[in-house]
Formats: C-alpha cells, sequence, structure tokens
C-alpha cells in the first residue's frame, strides 16, 4: 500500500508542474498580445506608441530658440530624443530663420539630425531643389534630406508628381542618398501612392493605433503634433522610427 501510495503521488507533482507551466505560459502570451498600444508619459505630455524604440522630433522656426542641451538630457523611462528633423528651407528662395542654429546645435549635443524642405507644388522643383541644396551641407552621421508635401498649391496631380521627381531626382544626385518624402496618410494616397513607392516614407497619421494606416513600407511615424520636451517652449511634433537601433544607424549618411 505504502508503494502505491508513493506512485499516485508522482502525477499529482507532474499535473501541478503542468498547470504552473500553462499558466506562465498564459500570463506571457497575454502580456504580449494585450500590451498596451500606446503609453502615457506626463512629462512629455502625450501618449506614445509602447513598441517603438527609437524616438525623435522635428522643428522650425515655430518653436523660436531651443535648448538642444536640455533636449539632449531628457530622459523619461527610456524615452529620449534620438533624431530632430529641421526645415531647412520653403519654395524657391525661402529659407527658415533658425535652421542654422538648429543644424549646428543638434550635431554638437549628438542628436541625429535631419533637414527638411517645405514644397511649393505649384513652383519648379528643380528650382525648389537648388534651394535646399544651397542651403544644406549634409555629412557622415546625418539622416538623408526630407521632402515636405502636404499641399497641392492649386497644381495638377501631373503637374505635382514632375515637380516632386524633379526635386527629388536632383537632390538624390547631389547627395548620393535617396531622399525621404513626408506627408501625410490621405495626402500619399491621394497623389503620391504608386509613382514614388521606392522612397523611404515619413507619414504623419495622429491618433491612430499601432501604425499609421498607409499600404506600404514606411520609415518614420509622425504620431502626435502636440508633444513637450525639456529645452523647447511651444508644442512639438513627436516621431518613432520603424526599426531598432541597429536598422537606424544603417539609414544615416556613411
Amino acid at each position: 500500500m505504502a508503494k502505491r501510495r508513493k506512485n499516485l503521488g508522482r502525477p499529482m507533482i507532474i499535473a501541478l508542474i503542468i498547470l504552473i507551466s500553462l499558466a506562465m505560459a498564459s500570463y506571457y502570451i497575454s502580456d504580449y498580445f494585450y500590451k498596451p498600444s500606446f503609453i502615457h508619459y506626463k512629462e512629455f505630455g502625450i501618449d506614445i506608441p509602447a513598441k517603438y524604440h527609437v524616438h525623435g522630433i522635428d522643428v522650425s522656426k515655430y518653436q523660436q530658440s531651443i535648448s538642444w542641451k536640455d533636449v539632449k538630457e531628457m530622459n523619461v523611462k527610456g524615452v529620449k530624443i534620438d533624431f530632430a528633423f529641421v526645415k531647412a528651407t520653403e519654395g524657391i528662395g525661402g529659407i527658415d530663420e533658425n535652421f542654422r542654429c538648429n543644424w549646428s546645435n543638434t550635431q554638437k549635443t549628438g542628436i541625429a539630425r535631419g533637414a527638411y524642405h517645405f514644397f511649393i507644388s505649384s513652383k519648379s522643383g528643380k528650382a525648389q531643389a537648388e534651394n535646399f541644396l544651397e542651403a544644406v551641407r549634409l555629412q557622415k552621421g546625418d539622416l538623408p534630406p526630407v521632402l515636405d508635401i502636404e499641399q497641392t498649391n492649386g497644381a495638377s496631380v501631373t503637374d505635382l508628381q514632375q515637380r516632386v521627381s524633379d526635386w527629388l531626382l536632383l537632390v538624390e544626385k547631389k547627395c548620393r542618398v535617396k531622399p525621404i518624402i513626408y506627408t501625410n496618410a490621405d495626402f500619399y494616397k491621394t497623389f503620391l501612392a504608386g509613382r514614388f513607392d521606392e522612397y523611404p516614407l515619413w507619414v504623419a497619421h495622429y491618433f491612430v493605433k499601432d501604425k499609421p494606416r498607409v499600404d506600404r513600407n514606411w520609415s518614420f511615424w509622425q504620431h502626435n503634433e502636440s508633444g513637450h520636451v525639456n529645452g523647447i517652449n511651444a508644442y512639438v511634433d513627436f516621431n518613432v522610427f520603424n526599426g531598432d537601433s541597429a536598422e537606424f544607424q544603417k539609414l544615416l549618411i556613411q
């Protein structure tokens, strides 16, 4: 009889181990699949996508004078500013009044920097590219140049696409790197999709879960326009990179 009781005890122990294993597996599976898409950070004043790890901002003269040292030093539970896109030029002759200061100081603080051109669709793409190239000198470690296109300015789809193509081709030739296109999800679908899908995409799409709603690969997602960052006395756009830190480093100019 004693031997029989011992044999009965072994299956009970095995069953208990199986139950514990199942409970642990259920916990980790639940944690993986039901992890919140966004986490609120009171210091940044916004909800930030949870599954992305490389974060950045974009700025122009509207953010006024920026203390980039304070921007660099801000770190909240591992979320920090890894990159900054800086407005450089607009149209044929415009230069952002804070560009040179922002461009220099981002580099000094070690934040990966990128320069963008605000496109006027009714103007010559080549002339706008020349304006950008005259103002911006890209260096090793910088992000690729960016074309920011958000408006038609009365141009037809055919003219708009041709002018965009002119800008992209000239800048790519001079900088020897494929430029990034910035736009919002609806504008891309309506005016650009199918023509410029080989270019890296930086897409603005707010108040959505997990990722921007575009039917193609994307590199950056501008997910909020109302963030707060130490050193900036204005709202600022927040972005994430669609990849890990190693993939981000590969994107930088070599």
